[in-house]
């Protein structure tokens, strides 16, 4: 049963369908952004909770995992991009 579906250029695709190998997507970008964007939350959640006046405490090694897992993401699909197949 696939629950999620992604929409492109009007044909739908599963959420199992991405991480396939022959698909239009970028499986390494897709991971990297989800941890730049939890990165996000985590900042955003910092700024108002210092805000209110009342610490955020994170866990630095969760938040050096994202990070770790943001650059490598980007960093092997950059590479990819430049390097000859």
């Amino acid at each position: 049963m696939v629950v999620f579906n992604l929409v492109n250029n009007g044909i739908t695709m599963s959420w199992k369908e991405i991480f396939k190998d022959n698909n239009d997507y970028n499986e390494k970008s897709i991971v990297g952004f989800a941890a730049f964007a939890i990165m996000a939350v985590f900042a955003i959640a910092d700024i108002i909770t210092g805000w209110v006046g009342k610490d955020l405490i994170i866990n630095e090694a969760i938040y050096n995992s994202f990070i770790i897992v943001t650059l490598g993401s980007f960093g092997i699909a950059g590479l990819e991009k430049f390097s000859k197949k």
